[in-house]
């Protein structure tokens, strides 16, 4: 696992790329390399997970293929015997080192050969001089890109930081990015909250030469011919499934954990890791004092049924106000799921405890149908009257309260230009699939790697912590598509072959609890009388917003005396969405909005 950066036809000096390296260097703390040649870099910070003593970057197959990436392949061995045979040879065991000969014989198509989660950028010097950007076909290992089409010169990074220290690269507000953050918590698409900077999307290879300029290519992925003849065969495919990709990923040169929330996902991963890792070490992580929704004692008890020697992490509220500024600069975007900050100190316990690489159950609800927005648009009437329900569910704010949040001019501005909400519903609407088929295409191609795999891979990383997903592995995926919707859902009830995948391996409280959202309990932490309020209250002064001209002062206000009467997640999550966005703001463009200099940036102390 790696932080990657790099250029084609930018005029970047060693020292420059040395200060990219740096911005990223906790996602890569054991070596920070880069080659260069006339008019390119490719540049890698490793964090050494497997062959820690060999596999340095970059990688080279001669003079002319200069290769860098992110993540693990889990079939390495199988392509370096394929390739042996080819001729081709190796200096050690790291996963990398097959990608230069890989390329070597297959192009541009080589990601077909890949089983793994990646991204990765490739020199290729034999005739013109082409860059090439991959990405595996979930999504896992995020890529920013700034591409100067009028100059052709592009630079990339793994995290957003890193590529606003490039020169050349400006941090700006991409104007729309407010409706869009708050209409879907994040944004979805390609184009970040950063004017002119973009994300390589899942199953894409982006490709750039002098002759050509840039040009992107959406690989599409192969399907699943199998066809269960029932539940049962289902079950134990999947679970057989499951297992065998756990296995491969539990292979590895570092000390090595899981992490479980006490939900089905996680525990059924941890179920069948501890089978391949005796003594395996679990982390769950809850809040101090008593709190609604606290799944620690779930966890608890799969951790004792499934023989894992267990970590209860605690955060103190308290501290949030410490914490959620860190959080939002290593997303590099706001993201408004308050699990962000409950994901940032869980991966910073997991690096204490001594581990580099966890196993994680996540996407399991993208892929089997498990969150409630999906069972009610499923429960509507025939027609598309789903959409609009649906669409709505995915809002940090609601629409009618958002409109009021913003002043008259950026309601205009969205009114006029269209909101995010609008164009999602359009697509989903359009869609010829049925309807679970769009929704679970929507969801594993845009929202997932967006909202979901970015903020696991940035928080993970900020620690140095390699996560690795079985429920993204291609075979799981592929499957689970191909499954008839009523071996997902159906009865009411989402998951429903994962279930029969978990019988007898799991605690029966956890298999008969209802599910519950991953979260903090924000309705209950943002009142009056707690550090967050008053930090809340502070982070959205009227005076700064004003500035800002995007967000109401005025509506914001009633919004903190509407939570202090009658506290609710509806007003609580947009109160939390707003400190998030104007710390992001902060960050990076303080002086948005202003004519007369940066808004005051100050050390703020609270006591509990």
């Amino acid at each position: 696992m790696c932080r990657i950066f790099g250029h084609f036809d930018a005029r970047v000096t060693w020292h420059e790329l040395r200060t990219v390296a740096a911005v990223q260097q906790h996602g890569g703390p054991d070596a920070q390399t880069f080659a260069t040649g006339e008019g390119w870099a490719l540049g890698s910070n490793r964090l050494a997970v497997m062959d820690p003593s060999g596999g340095s970057q970059p990688y080279r197959l001669g003079e002319h293929i200069t290769v860098v990436f992110n993540g693990e392949i889990y079939n390495h061995a199988e392509l370096r015997t394929r390739l042996t045979a080819l001729g081709h040879r190796f200096s050690g065991t790291c996963d990398g080192l097959v990608l230069p000969a890989l390329y070597a014989e297959f192009g541009p198509d080589f990601t077909e050969h890949l089983d793994g989660m990646y991204s990765i950028a490739v020199m290729d010097l034999r005739g013109e001089p082409t860059l090439l950007l991959v990405g595996d076909e979930s999504g896992m290992k995020p890529l920013y890109y700034h591409w100067d089409e009028r100059a052709g010169q592009l630079r990339f990074a793994s995290e957003l930081p890193a590529l606003l220290a490039f020169p050349g690269v400006r941090a700006a507000v991409w104007e729309p990015g407010l409706d869009e953050y708050l209409s879907t918590k994040t944004p979805l698409g390609e184009q970040t909250m950063f004017e002119g900077i973009r994300v390589l999307p899942p199953a894409t290879t982006l490709t750039v030469n002098r002759s050509g300029g840039l040009r992107a290519v959406r690989r599409h992925p192969r399907s699943c011919d199998e066809v269960p003849a029932g539940p049962a065969e289902a079950a134990d495919r999947v679970r057989e499934l499951l297992h065998t990709e756990t296995a491969r990923l539990v292979r590895a040169d570092a000390p090595l954990s899981v992490i479980t929330s006490g939900g089905l996902d996680s525990s059924l991963v941890s179920a069948l890791a501890v089978r391949e890792v005796p003594g395996l070490h679990s982390f769950n992580i809850a809040y101090t004092g008593e709190w609604p929704h606290d799944e620690r004692h779930f966890a608890r008890e799969a951790a004792l049924r499934n023989g894992t020697r267990h970590h209860q992490v605690e955060v103190d509220p308290a501290d949030f106000h410490h914490l959620l500024p860190q959080v939002v600069w290593h997303l590099g975007q706001p993201n408004a799921d308050p699990i962000t900050l409950s994901t940032y100190v869980l991966f910073g316990a997991v690096r204490d405890a001594g581990f580099r690489v966890a196993l994680t159950g996540d996407a399991a609800d993208e892929l089997f149908g498990g969150y409630d927005r999906i069972r009610s648009a499923l429960d509507a009437p025939a027609g598309n009257g789903w959409v609009a329900g649906y669409v709505e569910s995915l809002a940090a704010v609601p629409r009618a309260l958002r409109e009021t949040l913003y002043t008259s001019a950026y309601r205009d501005f969205v009114r006029t230009r269209g909101s995010a909400a609008d164009s999602i519903a359009r697509d989903l609407t359009s869609s010829r699939a049925g309807r679970l088929a769009t929704i679970t295409e929507f969801e594993t191609r845009f929202r997932m790697p967006a909202y979901h795999l970015r903020r696991v891979d940035h928080l993970s990383m900020a620690s140095s912590v390699e996560v690795r997903l079985p429920f993204c592995q291609p075979s799981l995926v592929r499957y689970a598509k191909a499954l008839p919707d009523e071996l997902k859902v159906s009865g009411g009830r989402g998951k429903r072959t994962l279930y029969g995948a978990a019988a007898g391996l799991l605690p029966e409280s956890v298999l008969t609890r209802p599910k519950q959202p991953f979260t903090l309990p924000i309705a209950a932490m943002l009142v009056p009388g707690t550090v967050l309020y008053t930090y809340a209250r502070d982070v959205l002064d009227p005076v700064r917003l004003r500035r800002r001209g995007m967000l109401d002062a005025a509506a914001v206000d009633r919004l903190f005396a509407e939570q202090a009467v009658w506290p609710s997640e509806r007003a609580a999550l947009a109160l939390w969405s707003l400190l998030v966005h104007e710390l992001w703001l902060e960050q990076f463009m303080p002086s948005f909005g202003s004519a007369h200099g940066p808004a005051a940036v100050t050390d703020r102390e609270y006591a509990a």
